[in-house]
């Protein structure tokens, strides 16, 4: 089976690889995009197990799993776990392509969504830490004013600092601002 559905994927224009159990496809496997499709019965270790040790990783990699002997329970404990789909064998290949195509989608928004949020935190970890503690500030609601007179500087000093700020994430508002220090994690102490 592992031979039709790798050429089938081929004539369909995907690069794949089949592996003949989970542990050599987790010695070879090193994050690429795309997504995974999973037969529940695996030599040695099967593919709810394969999934369990993916998701222990913290790998995100969309999974679709085909089995001919597949049960209720199993196919609840794949979607449970994350599993994307759960087909039955003998599948359509017309289906199988379609749903080989939204995970890749998804595993595709996902990756760019991680990278997005991986570089805003990274601009957040360029701040001074004073500029972290304005940004604290500003996340509170306070005004430039109040800010000043907390921290003992002046009005117009406080305004130079939001400005770097602003720039150094490439906020276009303080709403924006706002929303990706709740998005990145940024955390106000209290």
């Amino acid at each position: 089976i592992r031979e039709a559905l790798l050429l089938l994927l081929e004539a369909a224009g995907y690069q794949s690889k089949g592996y003949s159990d989970a542990q050599s496809f987790l010695d070879a496997y090193d994050n690429q995009a795309g997504c995974l499709i999973l037969d529940l019965t695996m030599p040695k270790v099967n593919g709810l197990e394969l999934q369990q040790a993916l998701s222990a990783r913290g790998c995100t990699i969309p999974v679709i799993f085909l089995s001919g002997q597949g049960s209720i329970p199993q196919s609840v404990q794949a979607i449970k776990a994350g599993a994307f789909d759960f087909l039955e064998k003998p599948v359509d290949s017309q289906l199988l392509l379609e749903r080989i195509s939204a995970a890749c989608t998804l595993d595709a928004r996902q990756r760019a969504e991680a990278a997005r949020l991986a570089a805003l935190q990274y601009r957040f970890e360029q701040l001074s830490p004073r500029e972290r503690e304005i940004l604290t500030q500003v996340v509170e609601g306070q005004t430039s004013k109040e800010i000043a007179r907390l921290l003992g500087i002046s009005h117009r000093t406080v305004e130079v600092y939001r400005a770097r700020i602003m720039a150094k994430l490439q906020a276009q508002s303080v709403l924006e601002l706002v929303s990706w220090a709740a998005i990145s994690g940024f955390h106000t102490p209290g």
